[in-house]
């Protein structure tokens, strides 16, 4: 299938969503919005695909909604339902998925574009990339699901200095803060991601997807029902093919090869 606004590929057991508006700083429009629901769907539910990869076409990652759309009053009120409704169901769809995401944040990432950058399992970052908030230069609250992953990721105090003073966040400070796993030199940042993408990919698929959701519902949980849904997740996977072949493996020299199932 073709698309217009985003550029996806399949590799092996990778799928790629590349942001490709390079012109116009990859930010959102409605078409780029509708065509991102689409494309995620198709990868999360082929299970031929075991991870997925996000990233931003040219030297911008995403700087969210295409402002050139608005005309700064009340008439936008339906163009940025429109436009969230979309994001939204795109950001639910990765944080969601059963298989691990990974981003590759090539360059500026900043208002929408934001929660797309710091929502994957594995969060690689450029060194000359910066993460902005951007929000309040034009007067709008967060969306994109900024406003869910900045306090999970760095605590509320700090998410509020990031939203209210809104200072860009350079890559090294996006590392140490937990807003990145890994800061890469520009000219690496391509392989890196294939490579951590494809290295998920190899690995037992049911078993990521498990841990994803206990870690994310560890939030809502308490220790005893987290401790019990624990028991009953780890005792299920002893009935998958990945754990016959990684518990044949273990003790060996033997890598073992992951199917997912």
């Amino acid at each position: 299938m073709s698309y217009e606004t985003i550029a996806v590929s399949r590799t092996d057991a990778v799928g790629r969503i590349a942001f490709d508006r390079p012109d116009a700083h990859n930010s959102l429009n409605e078409r780029m919005a509708e065509e991102l629901v689409e494309a995620t769907h198709d990868l999360v539910s082929d299970d031929a695909v075991r991870a997925i990869a996000l990233t931003g076409n040219g030297p911008v990652f995403n700087t969210g909604a295409d402002l050139t759309m608005l005309s700064g009053d009340e008439s936008d009120e339906s163009t940025i339902r429109s436009l969230a409704s979309n994001l939204h169901e795109f950001m639910s769809q990765l944080v969601r998925a059963p298989k691990p995401v990974v981003t590759g944040v090539n360059g500026v990432a900043a208002g929408g574009g934001l929660g797309p950058a710091i929502c994957g399992d594995i969060v690689l970052i450029a060194e000359s990339a910066r993460l902005e908030f951007a929000y309040p230069r034009i007067g709008f609250s967060g969306d994109g699901g900024s406003t869910y992953l900045l306090p999970r990721l760095v605590g509320l105090r700090k998410a509020q200095e990031i939203a209210f003073r809104d200072e860009p966040i350079p890559a090294a400070e996006a590392d140490e803060i937990g807003l990145a796993t890994e800061v890469v030199p520009d000219d690496e940042l391509a392989d890196r991601l294939a490579e951590e993408a494809e290295r998920l990919a190899d690995g037992p698929t049911q078993a990521y997807a498990t841990t994803k959701r206990l870690l994310a519902e560890s939030f809502d949980n308490s220790l005893d029902a987290q401790l019990g849904e624990e028991a009953e997740t780890i005792a299920v996977l002893t009935n998958t093919e990945d754990f016959s072949r990684g518990h044949d493996a273990f003790g060996s020299d033997e890598t073992p090869e992951f199917t997912g199932e």
